[in-house]
């Protein structure tokens, strides 16, 4: 596919890719990331960044190992939200975008009315030139109402606004036919149909970071293409790969093809 077919796109990063093992904020890292979603939106695109680490941020800046109980993971959260919208504000003005912070639970993307609210809030900012960054709100939610991981969050966003692309970064490059580090393991550059062995090999997960893994990263591609969404999952490391996507030049991780979707006219005419 060519770069018109692409004309929003919703990009995740987990927090592997965002802070180091110490806690501390990978820096350079959210730099190449920055750099590669303003100059993308620079060409006339709209993008949406769902970015994880708000937990793990506010764990490093009060050095606390480990996410604890419920009511630690909020504080935490609460600490670290703040911290990482500072910087992205920072490394975005650098490119003259600005950005928005929307924090979300399941609510309010399952129910009329605040669905919604959240659709045009985000249609809005796209009218204004402004990339939305979303996270899970952390702060407030509980089990009834969390996704668990973003990269589910991301695939229902990519949903709701309807977007053509929806590319994860991991800190595994892409689907392999077991963990890549065994011997034998493959890597599935492209999966036309998500398969129960699809979904068999991602159920022994190993992606070692973070609240997803590989399993999530999965349930997040069957949202995506059965709503007619392309996805991919790439290295986190390497956030530039999303111009080959783009460009229709190839994709270095994992891509999903979207299933074709019926538009009402060929339904009628069935």
């Amino acid at each position: 596919m060519k770069s018109e077919i692409y004309q929003t796109i919703v990009v995740k990063v987990g927090t592997t890719t965002l802070v180091h093992d110490n806690g501390k904020l990978n820096i350079a890292g959210m730099e190449k990331l920055v750099r590669v979603i303003s100059d993308i939106k620079n060409s006339g695109k709209n993008v949406v960044l769902v970015s994880s680490g708000a937990v793990g941020t506010g764990a490093g800046r009060l050095g606390i190992k480990g996410k604890g109980d419920i009511k630690i993971k909020q504080a935490l959260a609460a600490v670290g939200q703040g911290i990482l919208m500072q910087f992205y504000e920072k490394l975005f003005l650098e490119y003259g975008i600005n950005v928005a912070q929307i924090l979300l639970t399941r609510d309010d993307l399952e129910k009329g009315v605040r669905r919604e609210n959240a659709l045009n809030t985000l249609t809005t900012l796209f009218e204004f030139d402004v990339v939305p960054i979303v996270n899970e709100n952390d702060t407030v939610a509980v089990e009834e109402i969390v996704f668990g991981d973003n990269d589910t969050l991301a695939a229902v966003v990519a949903e709701l606004i309807n977007a053509d692309l929806l590319v994860l970064l991991s800190d595994v490059d892409g689907l392999y036919t077991m963990p890549p580090h065994e011997p034998g393991a493959e890597k599935i550059s492209y999966v036309k149909e998500i398969t129960p062995e699809i979904e068999a090999i991602a159920e022994g997960s190993y992606s070692g970071f973070g609240t997803g893994g590989m399993q999530s990263k999965i349930k997040a591609a069957k949202i995506a293409t059965e709503a007619g969404i392309a996805m991919a999952i790439i290295d986190g490391e390497n956030p530039a790969e999303i111009y080959n996507i783009i460009d229709g030049t190839g994709c270095a991780g994992t891509f999903f093809e979207p299933k074709e979707q019926t538009t009402l006219s060929e339904k009628n005419a069935i």
